[in-house]
Parts: C-alpha cells; structure tokens; sequence
C-alpha cells in the first residue's frame, strides 16, 4: 500500500510537471511558428493593432507591446500602462487603491484617494512636490520658496491653490480662517457663523444666521487682447437667514436679476430675460425663460414638471413617464428605471443611449453625420459588453460585472477584466483579422487573410496553416506539418 501510494504520487507528479514544462520546452522549438500552450503560456498577435500580447498562468499575467505602448499586469494586485508618444505612465495597485501616475514631468501617487503625493514642474519649470494625508495633512515643497505650504488641520495651516481657493491661511479651525480667491479676501471666524469680505470692488460681512450684507461695486477687467470689459456689480443682504433674502445681480449688465425670497415659503427671481417664482421651495416654482422661449411648471418638483414653449417641451410624472423635448436634446422614461432613453443631435454629432434597468441593458450610438461613421456600444449586465468603434471594428467580451456601470475605464480593463473574460472576440474590419478566446484559452483561434490558428484542450491540440504550409502538434508534439499545395 506504502509503495502504491508513492507510486501514484510520483506519477502524478511526473504528469503534472509535464504539462506545465513541455509548452516551454516546445516554445524554444516552436520558433516562429508562434502556437499557443493554453493556460500555461501563450503569445498572439494584437487582432485591432500591430504588436503582440502574451499571456501567461491564465488570466493572472499578460504583457501588451504596440507601436507606441506598452502593457504588463498581474491582475488584479499590479498593472504598468506606458505610453511614450503621449509621455504618460501609470502603475495600479489592486486598483483603484494605489495608483501612480506619471504625465510628462508631472506625478501623482494616490491611496484610495486619502493619502497622495504629487510633484512635477509649473509652467515656469519650477520642480513642485505635494504630499497628502486627506483632510489632515497637507504639504508642499518647491526651488521657490514662496510656493512652499504645510498645514495640519485643524490645527495650523497655509495652502496655495488647493481645496477650492487660491490662497488659505487657518488656526485652530473652524476658530479663525483666511481664504483668498482672485482678489477677495475672506477673514472667517467660528466658520461658517462670522466672516468678513473684502477686495476687488467688494466688500461684506455676515453673522449667520441673523445677517449679513455684501456689496460689489461695478469693475473693469483688461482681456489679453488688452481690451476692458465691465465686470457686474451685486448687493446682497439676509436677516434670520432664511427668512429674509434679498439679491440683486448682475448689476450694470444687459441682464439685471432681482432675487426676493423667505424660504421656504415663497422665492421671485425677475430679469429680462427670465423669470421664476416658487413656493415651499424648491418643490413647486413657476418659470418662464423669455431668451429659450417656454413656460414651465414644477410641482412638487423633481417629481411633476410640465413644459411648453418653441425652446422646449416636458411632460414627467416621475417614476410613471418623462418626455422631454428640445432643440438638441431629447430624453424619455417609463416606469423609471425600468425604460431610459437620451439623445443630442448637434451636428456634426447625433448619439443617442437607449437603457433598460438602468444597468441591466445599455446601447450606445454614436453617429458622425459628415462622415457616415458610427461608434456603438451594447452592454447587458453582468453578461457581456460588446463595443464597435469608428473604423467597424468590433470587441465583445463576456462576463462584464463592472464595465457596463464605469464604462471606458483603463483601471478596470487593464486590472479586472482579464478575471472573468470568459469569451473574447475581436475583429478588424480594414485588415480581416478575427481572434476568438474561450475560458482563457481553453480553445483560442487567431485568423487573417490567408492564415489560421487554432488551440484546443489549453494546447495540447494545435493547427496553424498559412499560404504555404499546415501544421499541427497533439500534446505539443509535431505530428503532421505538409506543404499547403
């Protein structure tokens, strides 16, 4: 029995390192001939570009080479996307937890958008380096020393062009902090309860929620043609906010607008060219736009909106039915998910999307109407996702779990979808040549114009035949290779 029992463990051990080893072995031999040895290793021409893709341990190696980029991925945990022409390279880790990209000589490390790094050069080539630990940490380090900046929040900070604003300085936040945006200034105190506003024609002041007044004076801004142009004024004020609201904008422009409100109960918004009132806003307002030219009603809104006019028409009784109308755009839905439809037409581009279930089934069209060329996209999830391109060329790939929801996405192609594509089909319409792969290359069959391969049973059947010859291996063996005439 002892004896059997390692018998039988050898023998397995012997046929297991066989299967494994010999599609190496035969590689080295194959040459140019390039077969296929299914699961364990296999090297193919790109079917869409010139190049080559290898691929290797089934769907958990694969390495990308064409004219002017280059792939290699251990999906999920790492990919390497670079791109020479474009100068980009990007490395994914376990995407979309850690990323790094580089973009001419600009570079960003990221973890799950919480803890980055950045650093590049400006545009007068000043070397900039960030460093971030979202929301606490922030830092920044240059050869000019007037853009260097740290802050630790909420404790103590200074920030140049980050989070919104041009210039912050804080202490012990939200008990003091100073932003700056162009040239107003803001001095806030308990933010967002008491700040000061001043520069550029404005200044102002609130202590919310009791009040607070603002005013802008009109000012002129030189264009970089040197030409000035008048910049509107505002006044603006609130007691017991939101009460009382008072706003008059654009002042000194072709469109003043009055804006008078105690919300909820009642709002009025007038100017020339458009007016609105509501009441317990925002669910039921009463709009007439003069510039577009339609009368619309909303209520309760978003729910009930009804439209008329030559700029446009509505009918929505969410979630039963939506009809909406204008001179370039177009959307429908019935029984919201369950039936969606949008489309634009502004020539030269007519596309229109077409969902069932939100997710469930999507299709795409996207029409050129100079041209005459179409790019569509159909997606039915989790099933497949099948995508056609200007030039006809055609992918399909089924399953698709997370494609059909972030469609286009390099992180999920390059890092996930090699996981579970099952089927892989992709065709070139202008050169003829097709590729068709099955259970990561269980079966795999590559064709052009006068060529053909095929691999069965993860290659240990193979037959390659071109203009000049046929040849096929069983157990990566030669066992037949003739003249094609």
């Amino acid at each position: 029995m002892e004896y059997g029992a390692v018998f039988c463990f050898r023998y397995s051990f012997a046929v297991m390192a066989a299967f494994f080893l010999l599609p190496f072995f035969s590689a080295a031999e194959a040459g140019e001939n390039n077969f296929g040895y299914g699961f364990a290793f296999d090297r193919f021409k790109l079917t869409m570009e010139d190049g080559f893709r290898t691929e290797a341990a089934g769907p958990f190696y694969y390495s990308q080479q064409n004219d002017s980029e280059k792939i290699y991925a251990f999906p999920p945990f790492f990919s390497c996307d670079r791109d020479p022409i474009t100068d980009r390279h990007e490395h994914d880790f376990f995407y979309p937890l850690l990323t790094h990209t580089f973009y001419g000589h600009e570079n960003r490390w990221q973890l799950f958008q919480m803890l980055s790094f950045a650093g590049g050069d400006e545009p007068d080539e000043t070397g900039v380096r960030r460093f971030t630990i979202f929301p606490f940490y922030f830092q920044q380090r240059a050869e000019k020393p007037e853009l260097n900046y740290t802050a630790v929040v909420p404790f103590y900070g200074h920030l140049k062009n980050r989070l919104f604003h041009d210039e912050m300085n804080f202490v012990m936040f939200p008990l003091y902090a100073e932003t700056r945006k162009r040239d107003v200034v803001t001095d806030n105190y308990l933010y967002p309860f008491f700040h000061l506003r001043h520069g550029d024609g404005l200044n102002g002041w609130h202590a919310w929620p009791l009040a607070g007044r603002e005013h802008k004076a009109i000012t002129t801004i030189t264009n970089g043609y040197g030409e000035t142009n008048s910049v509107p004024g505002h006044e603006k004020s609130f007691y017991a906010w939101p009460l009382y609201l008072r706003q008059d904008n654009g002042i000194g422009s072709a469109n003043p607008e009055k804006f008078r409100g105690s919300l909820p109960f009642y709002a009025t918004s007038r100017s020339p060219l458009r007016d609105t009132t509501s009441f317990l806003f925002p669910f039921f307002e009463l709009i007439t736009d003069r510039e577009k030219n339609y009368h619309e009603w909303q209520g309760p809104w978003p729910f009930v909106i009804f439209t008329r006019g030559e700029g446009k028409t509505t009918d929505r009784v969410w979630p039963l039915f939506s009809q909406s109308r204008n001179a370039s755009k177009e959307s429908d839905s019935y029984l919201w998910p369950l039936y969606i439809y949008k489309s634009t037409h502004a020539e030269p581009l007519d596309k229109y999307t077409r969902r069932f279930g939100l997710l469930l089934y999507a299709k795409m069209v996207e029409k050129n109407t100079a041209t005459g060329r179409e790019k569509r996209r159909t997606d039915m999830w989790p099933l497949f996702t099948w995508k056609k391109d200007f030039n006809g060329n055609e992918r399909l790939q089924i399953l698709a779990p997370l494609e059909p929801a972030v469609p286009n996405n390099r992180g999920i192609e390059n890092n996930w979808s090699p996981l579970w594509s099952l089927f892989r089909s992709e065709d070139n319409l202008k050169t003829g040549a097709a590729s068709r792969s099955f259970f990561w290359n269980f079966y795999r069959r590559d064709s052009a114009p006068g060529q053909k391969k095929v691999s069965l049973l993860f290659g240990l059947f193979q037959y390659q035949s071109d203009e000049e010859s046929r040849r096929s291996r069983l157990f990566y063996v030669p066992v037949s290779n003739s003249s094609a005439n």
